[in-house]
């Protein structure tokens, strides 16, 4: 395995890997996670640039309508599940959290609306937790270099776990998605391009 001249080379390419979704608040960044759900960052910041303007805590929130809140983040598609997910989370962070995102995986996991990616992306960004989530770039790439092999997003974030140190998770997270989106995408992974080519199970494979 080739874990640590993987992860090395990823950190070379991308020094500056980090959230590209904006947020100021551990309730701003769930939600903004909650609608970047097959929806590009830059589309979910100009959304929440708007939304967030008067409706960037739980409570806030809840003094919208389902139907309010889906004109605000139509564009984002998926816009009714979506509304659906941001407002049963607000509504349990009220009622069981005093109004305050809780800061434990644990918790962050039983709030309504809320999937196992987006409690890990929460935990790992907004609070320094040790947390891989698996989004569809990280589904990818993973499979693809042969760092961790499966068939669902869960079983990728277990593979991971076991290749990689905790301490390196949630940074190893962001250095998978810059790789998907900068190099190996979906359709056509600029492979010649790769630095990491030498070192993909996909690639090599495929050759």
């Amino acid at each position: 395995m080739n874990t640590q001249k993987i992860l090395s080379e990823l950190e070379r390419l991308y020094p500056d890997a980090r959230p590209a979704l904006r947020f100021s608040s551990p309730y701003e960044l769930l939600v903004a996670v909650i609608l970047s759900a097959q929806c590009t960052d830059e589309r979910v910041n100009k959304v929440t640039e708007v939304l967030f303007r008067e409706h960037n805590t739980p409570q806030t929130m809840l003094a919208l309508t389902q139907a309010e809140l889906e004109g605000y983040i139509y564009s984002c598609g998926f816009y009714r599940n979506k509304a659906a997910h941001i407002l049963s989370a607000s509504r349990d962070i009220v009622e069981k959290f005093g109004g305050e995102v809780p800061s434990t995986l644990e918790d962050l996991r039983t709030l309504a609306g809320v999937g196992r990616k987006t409690a890990n992306v929460v935990y790992a960004v907004a609070f320094g937790g040790d947390a891989i989530a698996v989004d569809t770039h990280v589904f990818r790439v993973a499979n693809r270099l042969g760092l961790a092999e499966g068939k669902t997003p869960e079983a990728v974030e277990e593979g991971l776990m076991k290749v990689i140190p905790k301490p390196l998770w949630s940074k190893a997270h962001h250095l998978l998605i810059y790789h998907g989106r900068r190099v190996c995408h979906s359709q056509r992974p600029a492979c010649n391009e790769c630095t990491l080519a030498s070192l993909c199970k996909w690639r090599n494979e495929h050759a």
